[in-house]
């Protein structure tokens, strides 16, 4: 699988419902947690005093990544994404890192 990164900011149309926002956040949790238990999320930050995410994302190529796995996401209608494609750097420290360590 390869890796990508994604900058994700969720702008909510205006008029939209706070149970509306508020079910899809939920949802949006759920749906998080099942795509890190299948290895397609790997990590997720927030930049601190910013709404957007920075994640670390798997798939087999940006079309997946974009319809089978970010496309799954309950707010992804209101997403705008920023996706690049990762390889590996010749001086990771993954690389040469006791196995175990990360």
């Amino acid at each position: 699988m390869n890796e990508f990164l994604v900058e994700i900011t969720t702008t909510v149309p205006e008029g939209t419902p706070a149970e509306e926002v508020d079910r899809r956040r939920a949802a949006e949790a759920v749906r998080a947690r099942e795509l890190a238990a299948a290895g397609r999320l790997a990590r997720l930050w927030r930049p601190v005093g910013e709404l957007r995410s920075i994640g670390i994302w798997r798939a087999a190529d940006e079309d997946e990544l974009r319809e089978k796995v970010l496309g799954t996401l309950p707010l992804r209608p209101w997403m705008t994404l920023t996706v690049t494609a990762l390889e590996s750097h010749p001086n990771d420290p993954a690389r040469w890192a006791p196995s175990g360590c990360s």
